[in-house]
């Protein structure tokens, strides 16, 4: 049985009620400062990582309603720089939930002061759900109402075969 949750059903496996991604849904806006940017007066790589971190770390604990680490970031480009001035936007939500980890997906734009937008990375992120003890604990199922949830959810499940056969591979 898969993790999917529909509107009034509770996954068997899990007593907890399913959350819709719109729960989880989370915008992170700041200005680049001059403390942000290197020499060449772009947002630091580094700060870019940490305020993705933070946008992810934010959306993940919206739909598990507990504590969360971060376990993976997977791949990173950065496709166009933003310049000290403009704004750095973080667009993050639950793509995927499993047993006691959520993948979460973060967009990253900059917008300059005409409100002109430009996509510069995307990140996915894992996040492990965490008890009181700190000890993993499962995570609610993953409501799904629109095509776009659908197809991020089957491509966050593509992203985590993936991640394990490295994780068995480098193991041997």
């Amino acid at each position: 049985m898969t993790r999917i949750a529909k509107s009034s059903q509770i996954d068997s496996r899990n007593v907890l009620p399913g959350r819709p991604v719109s729960a989880s849904r989370t915008e992170m806006i700041e200005l680049v400062l001059p403390q942000d940017a290197n020499l060449l007066g772009n947002i630091l790589g580094g700060r870019v990582m940490h305020l993705i971190d933070i946008a992810g770390a934010i959306a993940a604990g919206r739909h598990c309603h507990c504590q969360v680490v971060t376990a993976s970031v997977d791949h990173l480009d950065f496709h166009n720089p933003i310049r000290l001035g403009e704004l750095i936007v973080l667009e993050a939500q639950v793509n995927r939930a499993f047993h006691t980890s959520v993948e979460v997906g973060v967009e990253v734009f900059s917008e300059n002061y005409t409100g002109e937008r430009k996509h510069t990375t995307t990140a996915f992120l894992t996040f492990v759900a965490l008890d009181e003890s700190g000890k993993p604990c499962p995570v609610p199922p993953l409501i799904l109402k629109t095509q776009e949830e659908r197809r991020r959810y089957r491509e966050a499940g593509e992203r985590r075969k993936a991640r394990l056969a490295v994780r068995a591979k480098r193991k041997k």
